[in-house]
């Protein structure tokens, strides 16, 4: 049987504006906004993205929300404390993802006085992944699995004070700006193999226990390691040893 020509001519618009719409579809899932997320993470949800990017400030510590149910700057600081921590239960999972503006774990609003810090119970993942803004962690606590490696970070960077309960990667990342390590407790060691610092890398007082892998680790400029133990030898000493 030959097919009508009329019909041919009427369905292929109508299956080029499918797949188009289709197309369309699938482009438009690979935008985030970052609001949406955290909606997800104050409801509980595990929050899994893969191949997406992020628009928005990624600002887990949720300080927005807080600071107008807040005593002013001169009421905390008769209580002695301007911390203002966010505990998150949910397993945080970001694959080859894009974040286009900053990532907060730890914000400190200069006006109210306040800190703000968001700790991980949980599993968290930032493998392969470029952060085109800041990315702050400074003083969050990270009780379960943890890994950041492949990741780029284009921006100031902070893990000042953080604390890793669980052996952490952050193997074949790249860091364009300084990298902040300072007082950093890796409780079941850290890699950072191949990871590459185009600039300073501050690791005083950092303290590991277990594995410490910097293998092809390159810094372009000083590694500020004063005080910094690497199960219980100077991060020299270690060196030398690894090096015999």
């Amino acid at each position: 049987m030959t097919a009508n020509p009329l019909f041919k001519k009427r369905t292929s618009p109508f299956i080029l504006l499918i797949a188009f719409l289709l197309s369309s579809t699938g482009f438009a899932q690979q935008t985030v906004k970052a609001s949406d997320i955290m909606q997800d993470i104050k409801s509980g949800k595990s929050i899994s993205y893969e191949n997406v990017t992020i628009t928005g400030t990624l600002d887990m510590t949720f300080m927005d929300e807080k600071l107008n149910t807040l005593p002013k700057k001169r009421k905390w600081y008769k209580m002695g404390s301007n911390s203002i921590e966010e505990q998150i239960e949910n397993n945080i999972s970001f694959e080859n993802c894009v974040f286009e503006d900053h990532v907060y774990a730890y914000f400190h609003d200069e006006d109210s006085g306040y800190t703000f810090v968001a700790n991980f119970e949980n599993d968290v993942r930032f493998s392969d992944c470029t952060f085109k803004g800041e990315a702050l962690f400074k003083y969050s606590d990270f009780e379960s699995n943890a890994d950041f490696s492949g990741s780029k970070f284009d921006q100031r960077t902070t893990f000042k004070y953080a604390e890793f309960d669980t052996m952490v990667s952050f193997a074949n990342t790249g860091f364009k700006e300084d990298a902040i390590f300072k007082y950093t407790e890796f409780n079941e060691g850290v890699s950072f193999n191949n990871a590459v610092f185009e600039d300073d890398l501050d690791i005083k007082y950092m303290e590991v226990k277990g594995e410490f892998d910097i293998s092809n680790m390159k810094v372009a400029d000083d590694i500020d390691a004063k005080y910094t133990s690497i199960n219980g030898k100077s991060f020299s000493k270690h060196l030398l040893k690894n090096n015999n």
